[in-house]
């Protein structure tokens, strides 16, 4: 392993970046849908456990969350607000579904793949991760194990949502987040000014993704409110969304694989069991709410917080509902997983 590369994070994060570039190019060949999420974080999986040092550098992370997160909150507008009224009972429903998709896939790893059951309930938590390995390392729980099977679950999360999507009839033609023409340039660094100073309060907060949550909230309530309007370019947003992708497959980096193989089939098996119950959740959701199928699945995915709300943006699905549902989902795993772990793990 070069020791440049090890060395020097911007050589490193350069690298990483031209993995995902290539990977890109070849998933827009093969008309692969959302390409530029998918290409990158499968090169990036793929370099990563062929040993190259891939990582993205905190800053270059933390742009393109910004970027992303205005880009997905100019798709607010003032009309955002009354669809709140209709949202509750899509809570209730992910809330039953998140239930089954623990104890399935608890079942599953401890029955097929020999976890224990303290293990199995962390690994088969759809999302959550910093929580959930906060957790395992306070148990004294194999963390290592916990975080391939988790690494696994998202990078193929990432990979099937898209096509679930397209199989349901949904057609991705190109990045776009809003048809709005481009924000004027003193307009864009004012949100990023406030984005940044609304990011360090969540970030003291403990928000998941404080950047991009930021970012969205504040170019959210710019748009609703009339004072901004206009999209962030896109030459800015390919750009960030590759980036996002490419940090997927960074996951891998460091991992060996052996360790990647050894719970391989643990980390498709639980995969398809969420995304399984997921897609059956969506269905009655979204002939309820009045909503395209594939836009309440990427609003129910079992994880990828970051990943699934840039996702639902580009499939033009309602960014409010999507965030609103990504939040409810991590907010109802901070309860649920204590509980199913038991009385030691609640205290």
């Amino acid at each position: 392993m070069p020791a440049s590369l090890t060395m020097n994070p911007a050589m490193t994060t350069l690298l990483t970046i031209l993995v995902g570039l290539c990977g890109a190019c070849v998933a827009y060949l093969l008309s692969f849908p959302a390409w530029v999420l998918l290409g990158p974080a499968l090169a990036s999986s793929i370099a990563s456990l062929w040993g190259l040092p891939l990582a993205i550098a905190p800053l270059v992370r933390d742009i393109c969350f910004v970027i992303l997160g205005l880009g997905i909150g100019a798709g607010f507008d003032p009309q955002t607000g009354g669809a709140l009224l209709r949202w509750p009972m899509a809570f209730a429903v992910l809330a039953m579904a998140l239930v089954v998709t623990m104890i399935l896939c608890r079942t599953v790893l401890t029955r097929g793949f020999g976890f224990d059951r303290r293990s199995a309930t962390l690994a088969a938590a759809p999302g959550h991760l910093s929580f959930v390995l906060g957790l395992a390392t306070d148990l004294n729980i194999d963390v290592a194990r916990i975080a391939v099977v988790q690494s696994i679950r998202l990078l193929f999360l990432t990979i099937s949502v898209p096509f679930i999507a397209v199989a349901m009839g949904y057609e991705f033609s190109k990045l776009v987040l809003s048809g709005d023409g481009p924000l004027p340039m003193i307009s864009l660094a004012g949100l990023v000014a406030a984005s940044v100073c609304v990011g360090l309060l969540f970030s003291r907060l403990n928000f998941p993704a404080p950047l991009l949550l930021a970012a969205m909230a504040v170019s959210a309530l710019g748009h609703v409110t009339e004072v901004t309007s206009g999209a962030v370019p896109q030459e800015l947003l390919g750009p960030a969304f590759l980036v996002l992708g490419t940090m997927i497959g960074t996951r891998f980096a460091g991992m060996t694989r052996a360790q990647f193989l050894g719970s391989l089939l643990a980390g498709l098996s639980t995969t398809l069991v969420a995304v399984a119950v997921t897609t059956v959740a969506a269905v009655p959701v979204a002939m309820a709410l009045g909503m395209p199928t594939a836009h309440v699945l990427a609003a129910f995915a079992p994880g990828g917080l970051e990943t699934m709300i840039a996702l639902g943006a580009t499939m033009a699905a309602s960014p409010g509902f999507v965030v609103a549902c990504h939040v409810a989902r991590l907010l109802i795993l901070i309860v649920l997983i204590p509980l199913l772990l038991g009385r030691r793990a609640r205290s």
